[in-house]
């Protein structure tokens, strides 16, 4: 897989373990360097593998291992590819194998959280209530909502949920978790946007603009220096809007399975 570029690699790769710190899961084992998240929903960053670390056993007893634990947890096996994934040559092996690739994403990076302003209209929410507020948008089913919630209680880095409102009407909503700095505390921490949504009818009007600075600018209070965030390669409106705010193309990932109910 494509390395990022070297300017963004130190940023890159801070990135991505802020993003694993915060798709921490309820439910998460270890097998031989690699991580397994095991707790059902709709974010395939909580029920996948991601390899962060290169271990002793072959490629395929790893994987009747990860395999075991998913079907004991009755979620398809799959796993999630990055530039920094162990083996380096473990997207090409899978392929190999027949592996199906999916759901390809980009990494952008935010170098600096200057200049960003509160915005009127923020509001704060509960775990519960956002998890209750986007799973409605997006047609989440009682047991996905109730897994989503858990998982922002649980979570090692606190996400902050926020909606952005006029007159009652929902503009859009989202979150924002700030990973620690040197220090342990949120200063010189990196911040990352989650579940950035805009609802179907506020589309097109700023509204996505406007909540992703105000999250920057909640980061940038509390200490962060920098952010990142994830979003669908296919999505170029979305990545529009991030690179207006700043944001550059780090890096590429994409899920793999032999199991198709993975990508249905």
């Amino acid at each position: 897989m494509t390395p990022p570029p070297p300017e963004l690699d130190a940023l890159a790769r801070r990135a991505e373990l802020a993003g694993l710190n915060a798709a921490s899961a309820p439910r998460e084992a270890r097998v031989d360097g690699w991580l397994l998240r095991l707790s059902p929903g709709k974010a395939k960053r909580s029920r996948c593998v991601n390899a962060i670390e290169g271990g002793t056993l072959p490629l395929d007893e790893i994987l009747r291992r990860c395999r075991a634990s998913f079907d004991q947890a009755q979620l398809p096996l799959m796993l999630r590819l990055t530039p920094f994934s162990q083996p380096a040559d473990l997207d090409e092996r899978l392929a190999a194998m027949g592996w199906t690739a999916f759901d390809p994403a980009d990494v952008m990076v935010l170098p600096s959280l200057d200049g960003f302003r509160d915005e009127a209209g923020l509001a704060p929410l509960s775990p519960a209530e956002y998890a209750e507020l986007i799973g409605g948008l997006r047609g989440s089913s009682a047991v996905e909502i109730d897994a989503h919630a858990r998982r922002l209680e649980q979570a090692s880095v606190r996400h902050q949920a926020f909606k952005l409102e006029r007159d009652g009407v929902l503009l859009a909503c989202g979150q924002v978790a700030i990973d620690p700095g040197p220090d342990g505390s949120s200063a010189g921490g990196i911040a990352g946007l989650f579940d950035i949504f805009t609802p179907e009818d506020q589309r097109g009007q700023g509204h996505g603009f406007r909540l992703c600075a105000a999250l920057l600018a909640v980061a940038r209070r509390q200490g962060a220096a920098n952010a990142y965030l994830q979003v669908g390669t296919a999505n170029e409106a979305a990545k529009r809007l991030y690179a207006r705010l700043g944001f550059l193309q780090a890096f590429r990932y994409h899920f793999r399975s032999d199991d198709p109910r993975a990508w249905a």
